[in-house]
């Protein structure tokens, strides 16, 4: 039963990490795309990608701890 629970938790961390990864993917696309269309505004892009790239970081570190209870 132990290494049963421990495979459900590894499932229910699985989708957080990948949702993880995918926001933050998408996230530097579209910087990418923004500072394309408007290179001035490169440097204010940068910070809030920064910003919201470290906020996805750690919905999914909480995920991972809340999984671990």
């Amino acid at each position: 039963t132990q290494q049963t629970n421990m495979s459900t938790k590894a499932f229910a961390a699985a989708p957080a990490a990948l949702a993880g990864g995918l926001g933050i993917g998408i996230l530097g696309a579209k910087a990418a795309e923004a500072t394309g269309r408007n290179p001035g505004a490169a440097t204010p892009i940068l910070v809030i990608s920064i910003i919201l790239a470290a906020l996805i970081e750690g919905i999914f570190i909480l995920s991972a701890f809340a999984v671990q209870s």
